[in-house]
């Protein structure tokens, strides 16, 4: 089968500007009315943190020239050691406000951050399975389950160091340029400036460059997680052709791109610490030297100027983190960017606007002047007009490739038709609710897929609220129960990823059984019994008989033996009807049904 080429692929641009991002993320913080006191609270929280930190060099500079005083003058020592004591004192609580401040602002702020993750993270997810069976079909499970992951924890980051990094960085540093106006002259907060602006000018410029080596690690991590999960759940595939070493070998010459990336990583960054850390001992040299000055003329005090340091110190440890948090920052809004790209992915089937929940019991389907193609180089069905009345079993037998499963999935609007239309009691299935079309059809696939959880959970997956003796029931009418009293575990036994611990029959019962459980109006059997034994296939085939009674049911086969007590079967070649009729109207025309019955005979 050809498909479009519409897969979503990362590409190491994404294609959201980092202002869009930005932007779509923050009415998450926002939007629940019951979160926004945390917000406001923690934002004063966080200037009264700010202003205790910058205060504490200031008490710093009171704390030395007291001693000083006390030293030179040798006056009263215990009057001078007891205000140099409250100082100190008061020193330490300012350090220690500054510090309760920040960790109660992290508190009230945690729920608030991961509220606004769940929510991003949920209507991701969503998103994910609003998206067409093409997307699905032709997309990577590994390299789509790390975007969403990456991008989920970008989030975390981008909360985390832009609100209470960034913002909180600017704030100070504009508190510690009043002081140093104030207290010390405007010459200080030139050199500041300009120090600060080279720093700034020089990380983001590194940074930028390492944004691109690593937005292609992160393209060769991606295409290493593809296949390393799709070889894991190819397992058995693997093991049948020897084919360990040329998996081994395929994943490892990912890895070498990865580990050279890696290592131009490595070598960047050490070169960004480098000139971060030259420049802010430039700075603070220079600083230094113009208060020694100040301090040989007596335009400062012994104090200011151990005062004068430690601001100093204090102002460029958070611009070397400035360095980190850009860094994150940058890498956060690469990976949300994937994540956005893939939230912006068009969803190919919409309900229309009018779209209703229509009942569709006792439901006749009529297929008119259908043309449909999953390729436009390729029809897969070519004007097909086909009509399957109310409570009726109609089959649709034919070669490969003659479009008989295609049938199952535009009727369940997996796919829209290229034009004509399919109706069911009349209705379009474009003006039906898709979560109420596929509710009250029924479909076992010929392969099942399984959850990695117990039987019971796949078989209750059918109509979730089932009690103990329903499940029991069709486990039963699909000729499944002995079987799984035999298991340990029984109904408890977990099923393996993808339903690997069992064979294709199990897997096929228990897709049986679900879907009898559903109990919907309609039916559709896709070789729904091609991995059974004959003996098992009989007993089921009854079972289905009876359950298909008053339901309008869709046999899709290759094994004629299941369809000759249908009411109609139909033969397609080509994408259309090229016989219609009984099992022994097709066998007495001797045409392409009779030249099938004949060969599978044989």
């Amino acid at each position: 089968m050809t498909f479009i080429s519409a897969t979503y692929r990362p590409s190491v641009k994404s294609k959201t500007s980092n202002f869009t991002i930005i932007s779509n993320v923050m009415p998450y913080i926002w939007s629940d009315s019951g979160l926004k006191g945390r917000v406001i609270i923690s934002i004063l929280l966080l200037i009264l943190a700010k202003i205790a930190v910058v205060s504490t060099p200031l008490i710093f500079m009171l704390v030395v020239d007291s001693l000083a005083k006390s030293t030179v003058e040798k006056s009263d020592i215990f009057f001078l050691s007891l205000g140099a004591t409250s100082l100190i004192i008061g020193f330490g609580t300012m350090r220690l406000l500054g510090i309760g401040f920040d960790q109660l602002k992290d508190a009230l702020f945690a729920k608030v951050a991961q509220g606004a993750l769940r929510s991003l993270a949920l209507k991701t997810f969503r998103h994910i399975h609003l998206l067409s069976l093409r997307f699905h079909l032709e997309k990577k499970t590994g390299g789509l389950s790390r975007i969403v992951d990456r991008g989920v924890k970008g989030v975390e980051f981008l909360l985390r160091f832009l609100i209470f990094s960034i913002f909180p960085l600017i704030f100070e540093l504009f508190l510690v340029s009043a002081i140093l106006l104030q207290r010390f002259g405007f010459e200080y907060v030139l050199v500041v400036i300009i120090a600060i602006t080279i720093f700034i000018g020089f990380t983001f410029r590194t940074t930028e460059w390492r944004d691109k080596i690593r937005a292609s690690m992160n393209l060769e991590d991606t295409k290493a997680n593809q296949i390393a999960v799709e070889s894991i759940i190819n397992y058995e595939t693997v093991k049948y052709f020897s084919a360990e070493k040329r998996e081994a070998v395929k994943y490892d010459s990912v890895m070498q791109n990865y580990e050279k990336a890696a290592i131009k990583s490595a070598s960047s960054l050490a070169f960004l610490n480098s000139g971060q850390a030259l420049l802010i001992t430039f700075g603070t040299v220079v600083i230094l030297i113009i208060a020694s000055i100040d301090l040989q003329s007596g335009v400062i005090s012994i104090g200011e100027f151990v005062g004068l340091n430690v601001i100093m110190m204090q102002l460029f440890m958070p611009l070397n983190f400035l360095g980190t948090v850009y860094r994150e920052i940058r890498q956060a809004l690469v990976d949300m960017g994937e994540m956005f790209d893939l939230l912006d992915h068009e969803i190919e089937i919409k309900d229309l606007p009018n779209s209703k929940n229509i009942d569709l019991s006792n439901g006749e389907i009529h297929f008119k002047d259908v043309n449909f193609s999953y390729d436009p180089s390729r029809k897969i069905l070519n004007d097909l007009n086909l009509k399957i009345d109310a409570g009726s079993v109609v089959a649709v037998v034919g070669a490969s490739g003659s479009g008989k499963s295609t049938l199952a999935r535009i009727i369940c609007r997996f796919y829209d038709v290229s034009s004509g239309q399919i109706l069911i009691n009349g209705t379009d299935i474009k003006n039906i609710k898709q979560v109420h079309l596929r509710h009250q059809i029924g479909v076992v696939p010929q392969d099942t897929i399984l959850f990695n959880e117990s039987i019971f959970y796949n078989i209750a997956y059918g109509k979730p609220e089932a009690e103990m003796d329903e499940i029991i029931n069709v486990a039963k009418a699909s000729k499944l129960h002995d079987f799984i009293m035999t298991l340990e575990k029984g109904y408890e036994t977990i099923v393996g990823e993808r339903g690997l611990k069992l064979s294709g029959g199990e897997k096929q019962r228990i897709g049986i059984a679900r879907t009898i459980l559903k109990d919907p109006p309609i039916l559709i059997f896709d070789e729904a019994t091609s991995s059974l034994d004959t003996k098992t296939e009989q007993e089921i085939q009854n079972s289905l008989n009876k359950i298909s009674k008053g339901r309008t049911v869709l046999m899709i086969a290759h094994r004629l033996s299941t369809v000759v007590d249908a009411d109609k079967i139909l033969v397609m070649k080509n994408g259309a009807i090229a016989e219609s009729g009984s099992h022994k109207k097709l066998i007495s025309i001797k045409g392409i049904y009779a030249s099938m019955w004949e060969r599978q005979n044989k």
